[in-house]
């Protein structure tokens, strides 16, 4: 074969593979028409006790904002754990994200990147060790729950784009995109709150919208700018709150882990009424579960004190029909209940989205998600009247 033909071939053969997770789809909706896109980092501090005075604590913020801001509050996201903010800005398999639905609906969105995660360097494991890859938990969790059925709602799962596998397109992008975590998840809850702090006082009162183990986060930030925050939308948030579950399959299903969670929501210090000053939390289990295939909730022993400083922030609970968290976040929405804290939990399922796990955002039905969300902050904090927008 001729030598230039030879590279036509192979350069050709690249080019359809990566066209191969960038259906034509993608392209369908139009340009997205932005005014401004950029990126900054925020918070942290220069470390001298980290050798070269690293920069520590910060986190990598992008942002679009688009020509046409229909809406004042912009909108930031934050990603889950072992994820990065490309959760929300594409998905494996070349479909436009959570961001560009915001954003093409008129809001402006910032996408950020945790502390010591993707663009926001960890100088030599200077937070402490970091976690190692796991496929197989990542496939039971995330991708194929069906395969495995460790809780009762596995076998729902459809919406994963491809067949979920190593070796499909969709699959070996999304594996790529896997970054360690930090190791202790009490040290992450401890220095991601003061980034996204820092990012509030930096852009001004904005709708948190946060994943997973992100959701760990929003407590001790609403807490603490609860002027700030103009809503939560906690997307399946770390919990249930006092003990994680452990999932054992069938036919029990749910253990508690034993390590009983300070502040119950959470391992860093929160606002509650009466104050606890050096009182600990106490906490019950309920004798029944709410519904079949659900784990019992944790909750406060009465009389339970508030939780002053989050009640002031309008809350929505999202659950998806197949994740692991289909058998527990009612448990979140109870606790914050029992704690003065308004909510609306919403399990997609109700609204007839049916076949979601738990990286809902990068499923095949991820834009019907969005809508869902997007008309809850139009209603319940924007006090705008329900209304049909273009492309919608």
């Amino acid at each position: 074969m001729n030598p230039r033909n030879l590279v036509c071939t192979t350069a050709a053969a690249l080019l359809a593979t990566t066209l191969a997770v960038a259906p034509a789809q993608a392209q369908r909706q139009g340009p997205l028409v932005l005014a401004k896109s950029s990126y900054f980092f925020v918070g942290g501090k220069l470390d001298p006790a980290v050798e070269g005075t690293a920069p520590v604590g910060h986190i990598y913020v992008e942002y679009m904002i688009p020509q046409r801001l229909r809406h004042r509050t912009p909108i930031v996201m934050v990603h889950g754990g072992s994820q990065s903010g490309t959760n929300f800005t594409g998905t494996p398999d070349g479909r436009e994200g959570w961001a560009q639905y915001f954003v093409r609906r008129g809001y402006a969105v910032y996408v950020v990147d945790g502390v010591g995660r993707g663009r926001s360097a960890n100088w030599s494991d200077v937070h402490g060790p970091v976690s190692k890859a796991n496929m197989e938990r990542l496939t039971q969790r995330f991708v194929a729950p069906e395969r495995f059925k460790m809780w009762p709602q596995a076998h729902l799962h459809t919406q994963w784009p491809g067949d979920g596998k190593p070796g499909d397109p969709a699959f070996d992008q999304f594996y790529a995109s896997q970054f360690p975590s930090l190791a202790s998840f009490q040290k992450q809850q401890e220095i991601n709150p003061p980034a996204l702090v820092a990012l509030l006082d930096k852009i001004g009162p904005a709708i948190l919208l946060t994943h997973s183990q992100s959701g760990a986060f929003i407590w001790p930030v609403t807490d603490a700018r609860p002027n700030l925050v103009k809503a939560n939308i906690a997307v399946e948030p770390n919990g249930p709150p006092v003990h994680e579950l452990d999932f054992k399959g069938p036919p029990e299903w749910f253990a508690d882990n034993p390590r009983e969670k300070a502040f119950g929501l959470g391992e860093v210090p929160i606002v509650y009424d009466p104050p606890l000053g050096g009182a600990k939390l106490e906490f019950v289990r309920q004798d029944k579960a709410d519904g079949e295939d659900l784990a019992r909730c944790w909750l406060q022993k009465e009389p339970a004190r508030k939780l002053p400083n989050i009640a002031k922030v309008p809350m929505l609970i999202v659950a998806s029909e197949a994740s692991y968290h289909a058998g527990y976040d009612h448990c979140t929405a109870a606790y914050l209940t029992q704690a003065g804290v308004k909510n609306t939990f919403l399990r997609l399922g109700d609204r007839g989205i049916r076949g979601n796990g738990h990286m809902m955002m990068l499923e095949k039905n991820n834009q019907a998600i969005a809508r869902v969300m997007a008309e809850w902050v139009e209603r319940a904090v924007n006090g705008e009247r329900r209304e049909r927008v273009a492309g919608r």
